[in-house]
């Protein structure tokens, strides 16, 4: 028998997550079964995406959605050997009990010299998010001008390293200095902050006299207002995220897009990751070969202790973290 830790939403957020939202549940696991593996978390992530998926995929008591890797410690699965690791979608839990369905091999091939945490930033979800919403949504060309907002997250940080691989030119907008400095380390073409600029309407002119043909859009709220008049025509945006309405106690409204978007011909699409779940293996192998070739930089944002979930999911929301947040167990 192992004694399991389990994060629980105790209550839906009302506004900004605070502490009094979640609950630090103890549990003893059985053995698994036959074609069941025992799992020990190693790395957890969090992400923005949980914030809204818990107000439409969870009820008060489920566990904390969310991404895990994982070591096998006992199994009952010949597909899943004991020492070996795994991507787990089994939430905020330090152990769990999985038929395997759930889980996805990392992959053979993984460079030895490659933290495994990775695999749920650049070499992971976040990566893949940056990749499809290139290839697949936006369909960036070379010499093209992209511009990108919370470039500084795990997902920005990659869409802004795979658009310079691609040979366009890059905007990336951060809510800090120090933000700001790590994009011009990444190559970003130009990289201001946002919370400081006197009109970012004016800052993203400057970066861009000649417009945006493609925007990759995290923030949504005011910086689309301001940042849809600045696309070029027939220009093509992909929806990722919305951080900015994300703890709204009241939605936002207005102004309105339409007549710009019908004027500028642009094309909006919202899209996530696992749409092309067919591709996950290649698309992996390609982020592993560019992070090899030293193409893809990758920083991490890593809080030590599982007891520390919800204050880095917190400190995420907040801005805290350059490049992935990840907890170390």
């Amino acid at each position: 028998m192992v004694q399991a830790k389990s994060w629980i939403l105790a209550k839906h957020f009302n506004g900004f997550p605070k502490d009094s939202d979640f609950h630090l549940k103890v549990e003893e696991l059985p053995e698994p079964k036959d074609g069941e593996v025992l799992l020990e978390a190693v790395f957890l992530s969090v992400d923005p995406y949980m914030r809204p998926f818990s107000r439409f995929h969870m009820k008060e008591g489920d566990v904390m959605i969310g991404t895990q890797v994982a070591k096998v410690i006992q199994s009952k699965n010949p597909a899943f050997h004991v020492g070996s690791h795994v991507v787990s979608r089994c939430g905020w839990r330090t152990h769990a009990v999985s038929d395997g369905k759930d889980l996805t091999p990392i992959m053979s091939d993984w460079a030895p010299d490659v933290s495994l945490s990775l695999a749920l930033g650049t070499i992971g979800m976040p990566g893949l998010t940056a990749l499809y919403g290139i290839e697949e949504v936006l369909g960036l060309q070379k010499n093209e001008t992209l511009l990108v907002n919370a470039a500084a997250g795990a997902v920005g940080t990659v869409v802004g390293q795979i658009a310079k691989i691609k040979g366009c030119k890059v905007v990336g907008s951060a809510g800090s200095d120090a933000k700001v400095a790590y994009l011009k380390e990444l190559g970003f073409d130009e990289a201001f902050n946002y919370k400081t600029v006197p009109s970012l309407e004016e800052a993203l002119k400057k970066a861009a006299p000649e417009g945006y043909d493609c925007f990759f859009e995290n923030v949504g709220g005011h910086f689309s207002t301001v940042a849809l008049p600045q696309m070029n025509n027939f220009g093509r945006i992909a929806v990722c995220g919305s951080i900015s309405t994300y703890n709204d106690g009241t939605p936002q409204t207005g102004p309105y897009p339409h007549l710009t978007m019908i004027f500028k011909q642009l094309r909006m699409e919202g899209f996530m990751q696992n749409r092309w779940e067919h591709k996950h293996p290649e698309s992996l192998k390609r982020l592993m070969a560019w992070l090899k070739e030293g193409k893809l930089k990758s920083r991490e944002h890593i809080t030590k202790g599982f007891e520390n979930m919800p204050a880095a999911f917190m400190g995420l929301l907040q801005g805290e973290n350059i490049g992935k947040a990840i907890v170390a167990v």
